[in-house]
Order: structure tokens, then C-alpha cells, then sequence
């Protein structure tokens, strides 16, 4: 069965795109920047359950748009237990 898209992830993060069509699979950078920036611990949990570790700590390593401090943080939070915290 193939996922179709992230449960709660606010579409307030992707408000440029047309979300009846937006591909979460194909557009998943997009999809892990907004989270990593904007997102709450929710969306964070949502993204996590939605795609692969590696598949975010690539984007992480990929992204212009994150500056270092975000990244040093989004990989902190992401391989610590904080994320499964409360």
C-alpha cells in the first residue's frame, strides 16, 4: 500500500502549493524543510512516521534553506528520545 500523505501536517507549511495534487513523496524535501522549521512536535512526529530516517537526515545535509544551527538541532532532536518524550 502506497502512503499518500503525511497525516497532520498543517497545510499552512505548504501554503504556495495546490495540496489536492501535491505529491508528498516526490516533493519530500519540501515537505521535511517546513516541518524542520516551522512544524510543531506533532508534524515532527508525523514526518518521522511518514518518511525514513535516512531520507531526513539526507534533506537535513542537503538543504539551503536550513541554516547550521537548524541543522546541528533537527539532527540532535531527530536521533534523541526528546521526539518520543511525553
Amino acid at each position: 500500500m502506497q502512503k499518500q500523505q503525511p497525516d497532520i501536517i498543517n497545510p499552512a507549511l505548504l501554503w504556495e502549493y495546490d495540496l489536492t495534487t501535491f505529491n508528498y513523496e516526490k516533493s519530500y524535501k519540501i515537505v521535511i524543510e517546513r516541518v524542520l522549521q516551522l512544524g510543531n512536535l506533532q508534524e515532527w512526529r508525523n514526518m518521522v512516521s511518514f518518511y525514513s530516517t535516512q531520507q531526513i537526515l539526507d534533506t537535513i545535509e542537503w538543504s539551503a534553506q536550513l541554516d547550521e544551527r537548524d541543522k546541528v538541532f533537527s539532527k540532535f532532536f531527530l536521533t534523541s528520545e526528546f521526539l518520543n518524550a511525553a
